[in-house]
């Protein structure tokens, strides 16, 4: 979440009230809410928290996370002392299942979260047994980008990036977990994610990206690196953030994000209970909060985060939709694969694509 931090924000928000049960207010200690620090705590502090504690009487506490999977290494160790640094967590997707299978959600009652059963099937995660555990938070696009002073016409395909025209040009994320290029690949080339389910697909796919090394100018894990070389012309084409991308062209800066025909790479972090919290009813009040259009729309305008409702339930203009997300259907991670296939997919990952 290092590139939350190029964000800026503005204004003032006003949400929509939420019918709360008003009798959880105020009682006992606040409502320990977790989310990535920095500009985003910060984000949420201005223009959420303040706004559920008036529409539902809830106090928030927020805890500023850090990212990866310590938190999550943070969670299970209090969990086993019978403790919870926070109540609600927003989780990276491979944590939050690396939680499910160590049991460390809370179960919830989409009963009292009416407002969840709006978010796709994709944002509503329930254990083997049909038991919700938590929800979509907040989500984010990673797309094709250029520099406009050297591609005068948008690129309208993933495939841009074998294209030979394009030798030593590219900057590409250097990981497969946060690149999510074998799932791009597997869309451009292969009809969808599906044969990324076998070790056999996932060579195959891994095969046809290969053919993306001459074009590669960079493999990189430094955000800020690429963006600068991004502007510049050094390196003019890539995958890099929708919204990051957006801001930077309206500051002036010769860039563009494109949502290629194939779909945009739909990433996201969920809300989540520790199983050690001892508000599990407020935590659901919160989340049920959370999953409002308003607020979600909200979001979008104040965190730049793309909704993750339907874009029919919001009120967000052309414009202010356009600058988060996309009415392309998007490409979505197999994050099962960097959690059951991990160690072999990375090892595989350093032999094949950026070795």
């Amino acid at each position: 979440m290092k590139r939350r931090t190029f964000l800026a924000t503005t204004g003032a928000a006003t949400i929509g009230t939420l019918a709360a049960p008003t009798l959880l207010s105020a009682q006992g200690a606040p409502l320990k809410v977790g989310t990535y620090g920095g500009y985003f705590e910060d984000s949420f502090k201005t223009h959420i928290f303040p706004e559920f504690t008036k529409a539902t009487g809830i106090e928030v506490e927020s805890i500023a996370e850090p990212t990866g999977e310590a938190w999550l290494v943070q969670l299970q160790q209090a969990a086993r002392a019978g403790q919870a640094p926070a109540d609600v967590s927003m989780i990276a997707q491979v944590a939050r299942l690396r939680g499910e299978q160590a049991k460390l959600w809370a179960p919830l009652d989409q009963a009292a979260m009416p407002e969840t059963k709006s978010l796709p099937d994709f944002f509503q995660h329930s254990y083997d047994d049909g038991q919700m555990y938590g929800t979509g938070a907040v989500s984010w696009y990673v797309s094709l980008v250029t520099n406009t002073d050297v591609y005068t016409d948008a690129p309208a395909s993933w495939m841009a990036l074998w294209d030979s025209a394009n030798a030593d040009k590219l900057g590409l994320l250097a990981l497969a977990s946060n690149s999510f290029l074998l799932e791009i690949t597997a869309t451009t080339y292969f009809d969808g994610t599906d044969i990324l389910a076998t070790e056999e697909g996932v060579l195959q796919v891994m095969a046809k990206l290969a053919e993306v090394k001459p074009n590669v100018r960079l493999w990189y894990r430094d955000e800020g690196q690429f963006q600068q070389a991004l502007e510049t012309g050094e390196i003019p084409m890539g995958q890099y953030y929708h919204d990051v991308t957006g801001l930077a062209a309206a500051d002036g800066k010769p860039v563009r994000s494109t949502f290629p025909k194939e779909g945009a790479v739909l990433d996201s972090g969920s809300w989540v209970v520790s199983s050690a919290s001892k508000q599990i009813e407020q935590s659901q009040v919160f989340i049920n909060y959370m999953a409002q259009p308003s607020v979600q729309a909200t979001l979008s305008r104040f965190v730049g985060t793309a909704p993750t409702v339907p874009r029919e339930l919001t009120d967000l203009t052309d414009e202010e939709f356009a600058a988060v997300s996309s009415d392309i259907a998007p490409i979505l991670p197999r994050y099962d694969l960097y959690v059951d296939r991990a160690d072999w997919v990375n090892q595989k990952w350093s032999e094949l694509v950026t070795g």
